[in-house]
């Protein structure tokens, strides 16, 4: 029902995730990251409850495959999960239970980590760790968006998907980028393309306001001078 991307960027530090499927609200269960910390996706029949869990192992210093371990160690249902992470160090990690559904795939590389179920073919994963390396030299935003598009070009799931997010945490709390299509009877990354031209011209100016109004730029809006 999946595909998703997890990565760091080796430059900046920021960490972020994009992901695809089927069914409604993929952004509301299934991306997490965390700035200074990392970044996770749980999939397949889905657990949100394991994302800020595994959040919390890493920041507490584990490695992404430390936390993965510790997490699915005698966890009820865990082989009906797929979970991917990218810690502070760059080093990708997964677990792809039992019961996943359909043809399923995970790659993991230096800085990211794709995985996927109800695929077309399995070697979708690596041809978005291909995308996402190939990008080096841009946005995190930008990589991750590219990637799932490699995903999708190179035949997406067995069916079509309706929803996509991507989110990018970097040096605040609260996320840089945080983008979802909820629903999209067509194609919801196209539609996430569509958001990112938009949003991101408009990033920093939204981080500016949040640090530091009085620096910030006009606001733009009708009765702002």
């Amino acid at each position: 029902m999946t595909f998703s991307i997890a990565g760091r960027c080796a430059r900046s530090g920021a960490f972020g995730v994009a992901i695809t499927t089927s069914s409604i609200a993929v952004g509301a269960r299934c991306p997490h990251a965390r700035a200074g910390v990392g970044a996770v996706a749980t999939q397949n029949v889905t657990d949100p409850a394991l994302g800020p869990l595994l959040l919390d192992l890493m920041a507490q210093g584990r490695s992404a495959s430390e936390a993965i371990a510790a997490v699915v160690k005698d966890r009820p249902f865990i082989d009906y999960r797929q979970l991917t992470a990218v810690d502070v160090q760059g080093r990708s990690a997964s677990w792809s239970g039992t019961h996943i559904l359909g043809t399923h795939a995970v790659s993991e590389r230096p800085d990211c980590v794709a995985a996927g179920n109800l695929l077309k073919h399995a070697t979708l994963p690596g041809v978005m760790t291909d995308a996402f390396a190939a990008n080096a030299d841009q946005h995190l935003g930008e990589r991750l968006l590219r990637a799932l598009e490699a995903g999708l070009e190179s035949g997406g799931e067995e069916g079509p998907v309706h929803s996509a997010a991507l989110i990018v945490h970097h040096q605040q709390a609260f996320p840089l980028v945080s983008l979802r299509v909820d629903w999209d009877d067509t194609n919801p990354i196209a539609t996430l393309r569509r958001l990112w031209a938009d949003y991101r011209p408009q990033m920093g100016a939204y981080l500016q306001r949040a640090i530091d109004p009085t620096q910030a730029p006009s606001y733009g809006v009708p009765g702002d001078p």
